[in-house]
């Protein structure tokens, strides 16, 4: 089956003309959702190019199938950037430096009222003997650590009696000694 080359053309023709309108309404599209990279555009530049991809269809029609080249739309108008994140950060960044130097300002105190520190020298020498403990408190030391060896081990007999009595008589012999 040889296909016809008229209704063949016909078809690719129409195929031309659905992928343009395809391709208008996506533009269309996209001009009125906006970009997520790019700043809004204004409503008057909107309201326009639609119109102006619509005369750029209407051209491509008219021309038919003969002409190879597709119309060229006109370059968009450039967009008019809005201040962004960036000028945000920079004055937040601003007004912290601002504000840090006004409260060290506040903070700190005069000059009249700062008096000047007067230079503390000690002249005298003072010497202490290093106190020693009672034979007899290191005598308690000794059986407090023996009792506490016996209570760990769990040695529960006559030794642990007689250390417990031994720590006693110990223990008040330090007393008499320390005391003045």
């Amino acid at each position: 089956m040889v296909a016809d080359p008229v209704n063949r053309e016909n078809r690719e023709e129409q195929q031309r003309r659905e992928l343009e309108e395809i391709r208008d309404s996506f533009r269309q599209i996209g001009i009125r959702m906006g970009s997520l990279f790019e700043p809004a555009q204004d409503e008057a530049a909107a309201s326009a190019e639609p119109q102006e991809a619509q005369a750029g269809a209407q051209e491509a029609q008219k021309a038919g199938p003969e002409s190879p080249e597709r119309p060229q739309l006109p370059a968009p108008a450039p967009r008019r950037r809005t201040p962004g994140l960036a000028l945000l950060a920079a004055l937040a960044f601003a007004f912290l430096l601002v504000g840090g130097g006004i409260g060290y300002l506040l903070h700190r105190p005069s000059a009249a009222v700062l008096e000047p520190a007067a230079p503390t020298v000690i002249t005298r020498t003072v010497v202490r003997d290093k106190p020693v403990a009672p034979r007899s408190c290191l005598e308690t030391a000794r059986r407090a650590d023996e009792t506490m060896d016996m209570l760990v081990r769990n040695v529960r007999d006559q030794r642990l009696a007689l250390a417990l009595k031994a720590y006693t008589v110990a223990s008040q012999a330090c007393r008499r000694e320390a005391s003045p």
